[in-house]
């Protein structure tokens, strides 16, 4: 059997680092450079992405992966202003939280895409769009490419995001609609907050601050091993980076209207709309957003999915956000769709079952809100970046 996977997200890979580990013949097209797009900076694992990364990767991988994560987190706190100072005005444990998991782990999303590349970096295929595909007589599937190019495979899976090609070839009555909100998103060195009092404030747990009539949320990550022991130990493994820049990081959202996004998604262009939403608020924010890298910067507009009916299984699938939309969750449902198609596929290698059958059972699973782990609230936004390829 051979596997033809569009996307190298989170899901994707994860799903071609299962295949390659049962040896199942797999290559993994992305229309991005290796650097081409930006996500966010980091993103909390749950219990369920865990345990999908623990059935797809190597061991190796799993030892990169315990070294990349930060604390547990186990509460959402709220923040004001009183008297000058930021202070914890309320808090949430996650337990009492039910679409939530009480063990969720941050990760940054560039040390994660290096891990899951380490895997498979042979089989991926950089800066290759998918333009459409075929499906054969012969029950295969040939997909074509931009650049002239086609390949042919027994199954095709579109892990490639909300705005995936291969769904509006397959499903092309499935909509993407504008919710007509959007994010400003940054990283900010902790070593750069010094006397600041925020990282102290809200240690490992992810913090909403409410001041002045603006929301910014904001979490500290603090690797469980000292950057500069993952540099040593972990640098030539990870050859698609990921680890030459990692340093302790306070990770911050600021949800906006997409009426005031502008046209302009550069670096600077993100800071200055940062700069307006914060302007009236405390210094420690103002701060935040003055100190950020540059290249984390990234303004990421909102969509949402149509509503569709089952459609009849066949040799293309979705995966992730190319299928249901989940914002806040979008990686962690994509590595669990992941997990559950490689269990099918591998049976189907085995002569355990036919490849369409293993493909209904898993869009019907796929498909079915009361069917996913409690963690994946159903179909919601996503986000994507503005002025990038989705």
């Amino acid at each position: 059997m051979r596997v033809i996977v569009v996307g190298a997200g989170p899901g994707g890979l994860t799903l071609a680092n299962g295949l390659r580990q049962a040896g199942i013949e797999v290559v993994v097209y992305e229309r991005n450079q290796q650097h081409g797009r930006s996500q966010g900076v980091s993103l909390h694992l749950e219990d369920q992405a865990t345990t999908a990364l623990r059935a797809c990767l190597a061991p190796e991988q799993l030892d990169m992966m315990s070294a990349a994560v930060g604390a547990r987190r186990d509460r959402v706190l709220s923040l004001t202003e009183q008297d000058g100072a930021l202070v914890v005005s309320g808090s949430q444990s996650f337990e009492n939280a039910p679409h939530l998991s009480a063990n969720r782990r941050p990760v940054d999303r560039q040390l994660l895409r290096a891990v899951l590349l380490s895997g498979v970096s042979d089989v991926v295929r950089f800066g290759t769009a998918l333009t459409g595909f075929e499906q054969r007589s012969d029950s295969t599937v040939r997909a074509r490419f931009a650049d002239g190019s086609t390949d042919t495979a027994d199954l095709l899976v579109g892990a490639d995001g909300i705005g995936s090609v291969v769904r509006r070839q397959y499903l092309p009555h499935v909509r993407v609609l504008d919710t007509g909100r959007c994010t400003l998103l940054g990283a900010t060195p902790l070593s750069s907050l010094a006397g600041t009092g925020l990282p102290e404030l809200i240690g490992d747990n992810p913090a909403k601050v409410q001041v002045t009539g603006t929301t910014m949320i904001v979490a500290a990550v603090r690797f469980t091993a000292p950057p500069p022991a993952l540099r040593e130990r972990w640098q030539a493994a990870l050859r698609h980076g990921g680890v030459s820049e990692v340093e302790d990081y306070l990770m911050w959202a600021l949800p906006t209207s997409a009426q005031h996004r502008g046209t302009d998604d550069s670096s600077e262009a993100v800071r200055r709309h940062a700069r307006e939403l914060t302007a009236a608020t405390h210094p420690a924010l103002r701060q935040v957003v003055e100190q950020a890298r540059p290249a984390t910067l990234a303004r990421l507009s909102i969509g949402s999915l149509t509503a569709t009916s089952p459609w009849t299984a066949s040799n293309v699938t979705l995966l992730g956000d190319a299928a249901h939309a989940a914002p806040g969750f979008g990686a962690n449902s994509a590595m669990w769709d992941a997990q559950r198609l490689n269990e099918l596929l591998i049976e189907v290698a085995g002569g355990k079952q036919g490849l369409l059958a293993a493909i209904g059972t898993y869009e019907e699973a796929m498909r079915g809100a009361d069917a996913r782990p409690a963690s994946f609230p159903g179909a919601r936004p996503q986000g994507r970046p503005t002025g990038t390829s989705a």
